[in-house]
């Protein structure tokens, strides 16, 4: 090819070809987990997420083979449930191995084994045994010997059914316990042995952290060393914040293949509750309570009091209401500093010892009075939201004295070593005060008031999010929940919860047309303030944009014969029934500067009918195409009868543009017509960019005779082109990613 050759760009069909899979049998596992653990109204749809689940991998009697999937919840929607269910049914379906990768600290390793073995009923003495589970496995001789017996069990077709065992470990996410497993399955004929690997928080500490310099960090490489020592296995990568699992290359090894898109039951409040329409649980932290650099604190906030008046009032309320049982609690999460959280945790624990000893004083010292007053005025902030639920002011303030009592305050970190355990059943009420230690995965038991003056930092959304311990199956006690956050982090939040929402509903369609996740345009909006992910886990970069009073004009329009073809097909097909007619303007333009114009057509006709299936090619504009689409769709959901004005550019004359030897287009826009004296610039012709309803979406139709060498070689002819204009009022930001980069 020569230097001054144009270059054809020829979009690559990256499809996956898929079947209808198997379809796992629900046997007494399921059955019984779901009987036991799961609430009665959503067993149905727990029991069809984990066969949907399930079904995408690999089928456990067929060859072997590896499946890599996607399932996202919200935070503290209970994806623990899902992937217990999904494990029950693995067993069913005779996965003889399970494998959950626990979380990347102890508390969340130990929290996971716990739950699972309790609610799995590998703790039940009088259960059979179905079950054969490990923590952190190493690959000594006893457990060799245990694993090696139930693989030959498994392989024995006279073994009867009942003595047939499922493996089930759990493993932190650290190098070294990754090595030992694969130590472990490296020293067995792992050939034809089905296998479930669970990753729980799949975003973190996962993925490849040194993809952009080409090499693999740690616990990504062992990630890759175990699912090389397992023949036949699917692997399940659960979180709440999917941007990194979907961003990574889709040829990458963690690139799921297929999604599954959990629902929560009724009773979830999450980010469109607390940061909807309404704002009734938020509180802003006015910027002088926050503690930052530039604003040390040397006393507690009185945003701090506050919300630990409400919090103790909420606690009362429930001790009585429950019989002292359950848990309500508190989280203080000042900052990611543990300097900090001691600071704060002593405040904290001052604070409620001085109430608790101002609240055994005689009943008319004025100490007690101030105080109590203090309480009431908590309290009909409170009552605005708690209302029929919350007892009468003077029957709260009469048990005061015992909720304080059952109330504990712990430093959750792991400042003094290893961060301390909550033994929630020691006490009703309990104030938690840390910081990354009960961001991901951490389950805050009856969590009703967060107190939260830490900004976004850095502002990755999927870490922002991951501090929402606040969202959870909380809809009975809704009124008593509280959270104060500083004004940045609030709006961080709001924009989160549009951003959250359009991935959902996006990875929902894949889902229910039942394609593979590589067909799916890395897209969504995304506020300017967000970053996606940590931008060390990507090996192709995204585009930013926001179209907003603005063109979206194409750079490359030569391609393909088959793509300039389908393009005059759809354009043509579009065209058929519309009533067009000539545009207004001066009587002196030239024919090039005459259109036809059809105004009034509902955006979603323009949209489904001409932009999706114009095929766009070149890596920039595939991006920036998306990144339209994507706003023209938002403000469809916000007003289905959005219209929009299309017009066709100079329909009774041909129009020749200039490539250059990249093939892209040097100036698609008619200038300004007359150019001078500049006093009467553009009096005839007021220019391509000018023609468009600036408050209503343009679409302008071009047909071009590409040529180069300044218009003295025809390349291409009747070559259909869209431009496309945003108005401000549709303005959104988001974000594209394009792996085809063959494409350029």
């Amino acid at each position: 090819m020569s230097p001054g050759t144009p270059i054809i760009v020829e979009p690559i069909n990256m499809n996956k070809s898929t079947d209808d899979g198997w379809l796992p049998v629900v046997g007494p596992e399921t059955h019984e987990f779901l009987t036991k653990i799961v609430p009665q109204d959503s067993q149905d749809s727990m029991r069809d997420a984990a066969v949907s689940t399930l079904a995408k991998g690999i089928d456990p009697a067929g060859t072997d083979g590896q499946e890599t999937g996607l399932v996202v919840g919200y935070v503290q929607s209970g994806k623990t449930m899902s992937f217990e269910s999904v494990a029950a049914l693995a067993r069913d379906n005779s996965f003889q191995f399970i494998i959950v990768v626990a979380g990347a600290s102890n508390p969340l390793l130990d929290q996971s084994t716990g739950r699972l073995c309790r609610d799995l009923g590998l703790d039940d003495p009088g259960r059979a045994r179905r079950w054969v589970q490990f923590k952190n496995p190493s690959n000594d001789d006893a457990v060799i010997q245990v694993v090696r017996d139930v693989l030959e069990d498994w392989k024995d077709s006279a073994t009867p059914e009942q003595y047939k065992k499922t493996v089930l470990i759990t493993v932190l996410k650290h190098h070294q316990r990754l090595q030992n497993l694969v130590s472990l399955f490296g020293s067995m004929d792992m050939r034809g042995v089905p296998v479930l690997i669970i990753d729980d928080e799949a975003d973190q500490a996962s993925l490849n952290t040194e993809v952009a310099q080409g090499e693999e960090s740690t616990t990504y490489r062992c990630l890759m060393a175990l699912r090389q020592a397992l023949p036949s296995h699917t692997y399940l990568q659960y979180t709440a914040t999917p941007q990194a699992p979907l961003l990574i290359s889709i040829i990458d090894s963690l690139s799921p293949n297929f999604v599954q898109v959990l629902e929560p039951g009724d009773s979830y409040v999450g980010g469109k509750d607390f940061f909807g329409d309404s704002d009734s649980y938020v509180r802003v932290i006015p910027p002088e309570d926050v503690p930052v650099q530039s604003n040390p604190l040397s006393e507690p906030p009185e945003s701090l009091l506050d919300a630990l008046r409400i919090f103790m009032l909420g606690v009362t309320a429930g001790l009585c209401a429950s019989g002292n049982t359950g848990n309500r609690s508190m989280l203080v999460h000042p900052s990611h500093r543990t300097a900090q959280h001691l600071e704060f945790y002593n405040w904290v624990r001052d604070i409620i010892d001085g109430w608790k000893n101002t609240l055994s004083l005689s009943d008319d010292d004025p100490d007690k009075l101030e105080l109590i007053d203090e309480f009431r005025s908590a309290y009909d902030d409170l009552a605005n939201t708690a209302r029929s639920d919350l007892p009468a002011f003077d029957d709260v303030v009469s048990s005061l004295r015992f909720a304080f009592r059952n109330t504990r305050v712990l430093e959750v970190n792991s400042r003094e070593g290893r961060t301390p355990p909550v033994d929630w059943r020691s006490a009703y009420g309990w104030i938690l005060v840390g910081g990354q230690a009960m961001d991901r995965g951490f389950t805050v038991e009856g969590l009703t008031v967060t107190y939260m003056p830490r900004g976004i930092g850095i502002g990755n959304a999927d870490t922002v999010q991951q501090r929402a311990r606040f969202f959870g199956y909380k809809r009975p006690y809704l009124g008593y929940c509280r959270l104060y956050i500083e004004q940045g982090t609030l709006n961080a939040f709001r924009s989160y919860v549009e951003h959250e929402e359009d991935i959902r509903t996006q990875l929902q369609t894949i889902q229910n047309d039942n394609r593979p996740l590589n067909e799916w345009k890395r897209a969504f909006v995304l506020d300017a303030a967000l970053r996606p992910c940590r931008h060390q886990v990507l090996d192709f970069d995204y585009m930013r944009g926001r179209f907003s009073d603005d063109w979206l004009i194409p750079r490359i329009v030569l391609a393909s014969n088959s793509v300039i073809q389908s393009n005059r097909e759809t354009v043509g097909t579009f065209l058929k029934g519309k009533s067009f007619v000539a545009d207004d303007g001066h009587p002196d333009r030239t024919d090039a500067q005459r259109h036809l114009v059809c105004a009034g057509i509902p955006l979603s006709q323009v949209v489904d009918q001409l932009l999706v299936p114009f095929r766009v090619t070149g890596t920039v504009d595939s991006q920036r195409y998306t990144g339209m689409l994507l706003q023209l769709s938002r403000a469809l959901e916000l007003d289905p009868n959005e219209a929009c004005t299309v017009y066709q550019m100079s329909p009774h004359t041909g129009r020749r543009r200039d490539i250059d030897s990249r093939g892209e287009l040097t100036n698609l826009f008619q200038g300004e017509a007359p150019v001078s004296p500049k006093d009467r610039r553009g009096e005839v012709y007021p220019g391509d960019r000018a023609i468009c309803n600036d408050d209503i979406v343009t679409v302008q139709i071009h047909t071009l005779n590409l040529t180069k060498e300044r218009g003295n070689e025809l390349i291409a002819e009747q070559v259909p082109v869209i431009a496309v204009w945003a108005p401000a009022r549709l303005a959104k930001a988001w974000i594209s990613q394009d792996q085809n980069q063959d494409g350029q």
